[in-house]
């Protein structure tokens, strides 16, 4: 009927639509999306069971579409097709906008063949404690912390991710030669 592969009405109820493929594929997802605009039942068949049947579903379940799988004469719903919506993972999103505060401007090259590291807000910081450190010597901790504008120089300057700073003595911190060509290979400190 206009295309769908099984109708299912019962009485003034709107009507449950089944689109059917042998394997979970693109082409069943986008006929069942086309089917979204005639009702709001609309099931995906499948001959097999999904190779990552948790993917599916996620997927399935975003869409609004309901999910079958028809294997040895029988018929098993793994997924009602249900209205989407999305919980917000508050832990994801509070470390997403605290990355994106600790950032200042946006130096990564979209679109770039080259192989050049990613310019995170760890590696911001890193440098501006670098150029810091750079440019007046040894400092204590707490002074670079204020002066490079980096909450996390303790933790940058004490675990030493890149090799650019050497602890001269408790609380003083100096810049290694690794952390002068470290300087060097990105034009600004920002």
């Amino acid at each position: 009927m206009r295309g769908c592969d099984v109708v299912a009405v019962r009485g003034e109820e709107p009507p449950v639509i089944v689109e059917l493929k042998r394997v979970f594929g693109l082409s069943l997802v986008l006929q069942g999306v086309d089917r979204l605009a005639i009702s709001d039942r609309v099931y995906l068949a499948v001959g097999q069971w999904p190779k990552q049947m948790k993917n599916v579903k996620k997927l399935c379940r975003r869409l609004g579409l309901g999910l079958l799988v028809v294997a040895r004469e029988r018929a098993d719903v793994v997924l009602d097709p249900l209205p989407y919506k999305p919980r917000t993972n508050n832990r994801k999103a509070g470390r997403l906008l605290g990355e994106h505060r600790r950032r200042v401007g946006d130096p990564n090259l979209g679109g770039s063949a080259m192989r050049a590291p990613l310019m995170t807000a760890y590696r911001q910081e890193a440098l501006r404690c670098a150029a810091l450190l750079a440019s007046n010597g040894p400092m204590k901790l707490a002074a670079v912390r204020v002066a490079a504008d980096a909450p996390r120089a303790a933790s940058i300057l004490r675990d030493d991710f890149y090799g650019w700073f050497e602890r001269v003595e408790r609380g003083v911190y100096t810049l290694t030669p690794a952390g002068r060509r470290g300087l060097g290979e990105y034009d600004t400190a920002a």
